[in-house]
């Protein structure tokens, strides 16, 4: 009997590596011999490079953070595959949220991580692009990668939201080696334009710090930016899908680079072999904190469900929550939902012992899924 277990984490309790250990500890109280395959996943936001990579396989560095103060950040590898997590240098939450402000945060540590992954030979890079806290189109992590921003007067510097505006010229001619040969696999959920009002800035700078006035100046910086990435690279950028995910950091490697983007759980899954183990599995168990419609909608679970369809395979959730009709959502391909809420005393008890619940589930699933 094979089961693979695949949650996202449950945030702000266990992550999804940890979900996984105790389901499967679960499921072994009651199937000992029964093989239990742990595969921790994630949408590609943040999480995602603790999810899919072991921690003997992340590579600490320390780079610029969003407000251009220096924070360790990790990228990881899967084979020959650097992954690097964009939150894991601009991340929203490595910035105070007195001090959150669109206009003034950097993607320059991503290009730093980026550098180094290529420096170390790396030339397929995956980019999980999530949890920001930038508006700067990806022009830090370019700076970092080696190309020059000038003004108007000829200065070269560095731009942030707020200083899109003043770029008159890119000079790309002193890119990193290696880059060009690059192939990048950007992982992400939002398929938002760059600009406009379902774009980058409207739809995302204000919970990154950017209050009404600003918003419309940081639309305004990113429009002429977008501009000179169209005219210097001969594509329309502006207009790909996803470009606007991360606060447009996508928008670089996409005019310069032999990048695309993609979804990022589809991502995720390909790359934990996820497909490979389902030929002869019996069940496959997923979950995730929160379970609503939306969640079967290009989430984590929703990836998830669509393979083990596919090769029609009965798919189990666990969750810490239904928020939405637990009968309606199993309509959409779940045989059956446990909830960690009806174990649990209370909100604040599911959180903090939810590996003690996630175990108990597994067994009372184990012992229904013999009977």
């Amino acid at each position: 009997m094979k089961f693979i277990v695949a949650p996202d984490s449950f945030k702000g309790s266990v992550s999804s590596a940890e979900a996984c250990l105790a389901i499967e500890r679960g499921i072994k109280r009651v199937l000992p011999d029964a093989e239990v395959v742990c595969k921790p996943i994630a949408d590609g936001g943040e999480g995602t490079l603790e999810a899919i990579v072991p921690a003997d396989k992340r590579t600490a560095i320390t780079v610029s953070g969003p407000l251009f103060e220096k924070v360790t950040a990790y990228y990881g590898s899967l084979e020959d595959i650097a992954v690097v997590e964009m939150a894991s240098a601009a991340g929203l939450t490595l910035v105070p949220e007195e001090k959150r402000d669109a206009g003034k945060t950097t993607t320059f540590g991503v290009g730093e991580i980026i550098s180094h992954a290529i420096g170390r030979g790396y030339r397929r890079i995956m980019l999980t692009v999530g949890g920001s806290a930038t508006n700067d189109g990806g022009c830090g992590m370019l700076a970092a990668l080696g190309a020059r921003f000038f003004d108007s007067l000829g200065n070269a510097f560095v731009p942030v939201g707020d200083t899109l505006g003043e770029i008159e010229r890119i000079d790309i001619s002193g890119i990193c080696e290696g880059f060009f040969e690059c192939e990048f696999l950007i992982a992400t959920d939002v398929k938002n334009t760059l600009l406009g009002a379902n774009g980058a800035t409207y739809i995302y700078a204000r919970q990154k710090g950017a209050d009404e006035e600003k918003l419309d100046r940081l639309e305004r910086g990113m429009t002429g930016y977008a501009e000179l990435l169209n005219t210097l690279s001969g594509k329309r950028v502006s207009e790909l899908e996803g470009c606007g995910a991360g606060g447009g950091i996508s928008a670089p490697l996409l005019a310069f680079a032999d990048a695309r983007v993609r979804s990022g759980i589809d991502t995720v899954l390909d790359a934990v072999g996820f497909l490979g183990e389902l030929s002869d599995t019996d069940a496959v168990i997923t979950g995730e904190g929160r379970l609503d419609l939306q969640s079967l909608c290009g989430k984590a679970i929703s990836g998830v469900a669509k393979r083990a369809a596919e090769k029609n395979i009965p798919l189990y959730c666990f969750v810490g929550c239904v928020g939405d009709n637990a009968e309606e959502i199993k309509k959409m391909g779940i045989s059956e939902i446990y909830e960690v809420r009806s174990l649990a005393d209370s909100a604040e008890d599911s959180i903090k012992n939810a590996d003690r619940y996630l175990e108990i589930m597994a067994e009372n699933f184990a012992v229904r899924y013999l009977s």
